[in-house]
Parts: structure tokens; C-alpha cells; sequence
């Protein structure tokens, strides 16, 4: 049975230009002036004043648009009396519309008009861009310096082509006789393949096409020139490869019957090897990433003063040829000027929005990064990674009055430049716990602590997890050993028995 009701619902919903506020917050500086071009590539009425410079006659944005249309923003509904500014306008340009969109078939080209007003004795300042090989280029080239077949060769080449970043070969070598019989049909059995493998092997940088770790380093360690040391790591490596990764440092001397010192000296050359040899030519191709700081922080007489970076503070501004327009187009009994008005006022409503939506994310920022600065306030005038306080979300959007999402996006991927260095904003974020006089402090301090600990231990008899927390214990920081254990993994610490060093 089909019935009618009433009923009444409180619902909260978020308006377009808060949705658009909310993806503005999240970018980064460089994704923001991507964003800015693209929106005055799309909105003819928006200009950046520092793209095209600014003059004497330049006003700001809202005085702009108040001084024209007598109010806050345009009045559709407009008297039909001609205004003074518009009127002037249009009596100085004699601007007509319909020309304006009328192609002209006598417009110069543009490369007639260009001007090349440089001597031959100017200095030229051109950035040189480096000639990167890549590493699979890097090494086919080698293969020509081989005495092998044709087939053989093309074998090589999907050998090569089977290598991954770090160098080595993952794929059996069935696999790839399989797929040289279907690609190439060429037939070659796994022991042919082999042959040919044992030849890449030969290729630089040492240690390429291994098909395991224990083998990267044997290919190594058979190009260095013959000596005790190298036979003994050889001898280490074929066979006591498990008990060397493990640092069981006893076993290998009872199983291979040589001296500590041996050893040592034996390590010590292992230890200079290349785990990956195909990085040292990869990492060429790799493009440099930079980080463009959203905030600038410097010491002013012993104070952090907080400035926006410039990208994050675009002077945006409505072209004022498009408010003269406005008010002719408005006044005229013309259809198409009326349409021609409607599409005026829908793009600099746009444009408003936009300039009102960065203003906001302006202050927003710095909103934010105040509040983190003033919480943080010690460190930025020390440095002392000590310095930092416990701090989470909920404390910055409490400081600000704004919802824990907000000061999330705020966080998400921007930089503080200061004084000390460049930081993620998340760097300044941690637990909070207490220690042994009931005061809070920040987990960062006490892995700093524990960082330390470390750095300063006697390597042939590093501090186990238990001794950690007593040193720490010591310190007036009284915490579990299970939490000392998770600290040192975040902090990319191993356990001690693979942080032991022979004496």
C-alpha cells in the first residue's frame, strides 16, 4: 500500500566552491600553478598581473569591479543609463565587437614581426642537457665487442632484455629458449643459452646477468686481480654464503679453518662489492626531482618569521577591458551584444570564484603553518630535532577552529624551507608519550635518542633490544622492549646481530 508523508530531514552537504576549496588545499606549490594556467587558459577574463607586469593604472581585483558596477560583483538587472567609466571607454578605443571576432585576412604573421636584436658578441646562456644512455643501450652496445653468432646474438639480446633494473636475471632460461622459438624461431636448448649468458656476464658494469645475489658477488670478486684475500672471500661466498648474511662470524672460521684476521680482511672487500651493479648505470637515467618549498620560514633577530612561497600568492585579476565591455554590451538593445554580455558575466563570476577560492587557500596555509610554527616553536629557532613537542592533527584544527580533513589536506604533500633545512610538513606531526617525570614528550625525540644510541655503540658488540631500553630507561624514557623493536624497524635499524663488526 502506497503512502504519502511529510517529513522533515537536517542534512549537510558541501557546495561546489567548498568541493573546489578542498582539491586546491590538497596540491602541492607546483601542482597549484599548473592549475592557475590552466584555469586562465580557460577563462579569457582571468590574467596573472606578473605574467604581463603591472602599470600605474592597475587597480586591485574587487575595487576594480565595485568602482564599475557600483556594487559588490554585477547587477543583471542593470537601469539602462550609460555610466561614465564605460562611456569613456568606449569613446577612447572605439572598440567594436563585431570586428573584434572577424577575422581579418590582412593580419601580419607573427614571424614577420619578430625582431632578433642580439649581437654576435652577446653571451649566450643555454642550460646543457646531458646525454643519458640507458642501461639496456648501455649494454647491446658492448655486445658487438663479442665473437658470437647470429644467433647467439639475438639469444643476448633477449637476455639483456630480460634484466631488470638492478642487473640481474629473473626469467629460467627454458623461458627464454621458449621464447626465441616462437619470436625468432631460432632453437636453442637451456645449455646453449647458458654458454651465451656466461658471455654477457662478461659485459660492464661486473656483475651483470647474475641470476642471484651469491653470484652478482662472484662475478665480482673473479675479475679482481688473485690474491689470498680474494680467494678467501670466494671460498666465504661459495661456501658459507647463508652463515655470512647472518653474521655467524664463528661458524665460517671453524668451517673454513683461517683466522679471524683473514676474515676481516676478507669481509672488508666483500663489503666494497656492488649488491646491484645495474643501479650505477640506471640511476643516470633517472630525472633529479626537486622540492619546491609551499612555506619559507627565516630567524629575524631569533624569531621564525613565516612567509608564503610567491607561486602560493598569484596576483589574479579581472582584465578591465572586460568590465568596459560588460557595461556597453549590457546597455545595448542588440541580441547578440546581450549574449555576448551573458558569457562576460558568466566568466568573471568564474573568475571571482577562482580569486576568492586561491584567497582562501592562501590564508588557510598560513593559518595552518602558523599554528604548526608557534606549536613547534622551539625547534625553529634551534633546530634541535630533540625540540619537537608531540603534535597530531586534532591540536592544529583545534588552534584554527577548522575540521582535522582540512588541516589533513593542508599537510598532504607541501614543504617548509628553513633555516635548518627543507621538511615535509608531516615531519612535525608524532605521538605523544611520558616519560619517567610524567611530561609528554614527542616519539620523535626518543628515536633521536635511540638513533644516537646506536651511532655511538661499539660495533663488535652492538646494544641488543633489551639494552637499548634500559639505555633508554636511563634516559627517563621508560618503554617496552616490544616498542624499542618498533621503533628500530621504522627506523631502518637491524638487529644487532647483523650490525656486529669483526674486531
Amino acid at each position: 500500500m502506497l503512502k504519502q508523508t511529510l517529513q522533515q530531514k537536517l542534512q549537510q552537504k558541501l557546495s561546489p566552491q567548498q568541493i573546489q576549496l578542498m582539491k586546491l588545499l590538497q596540491i602541492p606549490v607546483m601542482s597549484l600553478e599548473q592549475r592557475i594556467k590552466e584555469e586562465i587558459e580557460e577563462n579569457p577574463v582571468l590574467e596573472d598581473a606578473a605574467d604581463i607586469g603591472t602599470t600605474d593604472e592597475d587597480e586591485p581585483i574587487n575595487e576594480d569591479l565595485n568602482k564599475d558596477s557600483g556594487g559588490e560583483g554585477f547587477d543583471e538587472t542593470d537601469d539602462g543609463e550609460d555610466n561614465g567609466p564605460a562611456d569613456d571607454y568606449n569613446a577612447d578605443n572605439d572598440f567594436s565587437f563585431e570586428e573584434y571576432m572577424r577575422d581579418d585576412e590582412d593580419d601580419i604573421p607573427a614571424y614577420k614581426l619578430y625582431a632578433n636584436n642580439k649581437s654576435k658578441d652577446d653571451e649566450k646562456k643555454e642550460m646543457p642537457m646531458p646525454y643519458r644512455k640507458s642501461f639496456f643501450s648501455y649494454l647491446h652496445d658492448q655486445l658487438y665487442m663479442l665473437n658470437l653468432t647470429d644467433d647467439e646474438f639475438i639469444a643476448a639480446e633477449n637476455i639483456i632484455g630480460n634484466l631488470n633494473e638492478a642487473g640481474y636475471l629473473n626469467r629460467e632460461l627454458i623461458s627464454i629458449s621458449d621464447d626465441l622459438i616462437i619470436m625468432e624461431n631460432i632453437e636453442m636448448s637451456a645449455d646453449e643459452i647458458e654458454k651465451v649468458l656466461k658471455e654477457v656476464q662478461t659485459l660492464d658494469p661486473a656483475g651483470i646477468g647474475a641470476r642471484d645475489l651469491q653470484e652478482c658477488l662472484l662475478l665480482q670478486l673473479r675479475r679482481m686481480p688473485q690474491s689470498e684475500d680474494v680467494d678467501n672471500a670466494i671460498m666465504i661466498l661459495e661456501k658459507c654464503m647463508e652463515e655470512f648474511t647472518k653474521k655467524h662470524y664463528p661458524k665460517i672460521i671453524t668451517k673454513l679453518r683461517i683466522s679471524e684476521d683473514q676474515l676481516k680482511r676478507a669481509d672488508a672487500i666483500i663489503l666494497k662489492l656492488n649488491p646491484k651493479p645495474g643501479g650505477s648505470v640506471s640511476e643516470t637515467e633517472k630525472d633529479v626531482s626537486y622540492v619546491f618549498p609551499d612555506f619559507i620560514i627565516t630567524l629575524v633577530e631569533g624569531e621564525p618569521v613565516l612567509t608564503l612561497a610567491s607561486t602560493n600568492s598569484p596576483d589574479l585579476r579581472i582584465k578591465k577591458s572586460y568590465v568596459g565591455l560588460l557595461q556597453v554590451y549590457n546597455n545595448s538593445a542588440e541580441e547578440s551584444k546581450k549574449e555576448a554580455a551573458t558569457y562576460i558575466k558568466q566568466k568573471i563570476d568564474s573568475a571571482n570564484n577562482f580569486i576568492d577560492l586561491i584567497q582562501q587557500r592562501q590564508k588557510t596555509l598560513f593559518n595552518t603553518m602558523s599554528a604548526i610554527m608557534e606549536r613547534q616553536h622551539d625547534f625553529f629557532t634551534t633546530g634541535d630535532e630533540t625540540k619537537l613537542k608531540p603534535m597530531v592533527l586534532k591540536d592544529i584544527a583545534d588552534k584554527i577552529d577548522m575540521n582535522i580533513s582540512t588541516v589533513s589536506r593542508v599537510v598532504n604533500s607541501k614543504y617548509v624551507r628553513t633555516p635548518y633545512g627543507t621538511f615535509l610538513l608531516k615531519y612535525f606531526f608524532s605521538e605523544s608519550m611520558e616519560n619517567n617525570l610524567g611530561e609528554e614528550v614527542s616519539t620523535r625525540e626518543i628515536k633521536a635518542i635511540l638513533m644516537q644510541a646506536v651511532d655511538n655503540e661499539d660495533r663488535t658488540n652492538p646494544l641488543t633490544d633489551d639494552e637499548l631500553m634500559s639505555f633508554l630507561k636511563d634516559k627517563g624514557y621508560p618503554i617496552a622492549r616490544r616498542t624499542v623493536a618498533k621503533y628500530r624497524q621504522q627506523l631502518n635499524i637491524p638487529v644487532a646481530r647483523l650490525r656486529k663488526q669483526i674486531k
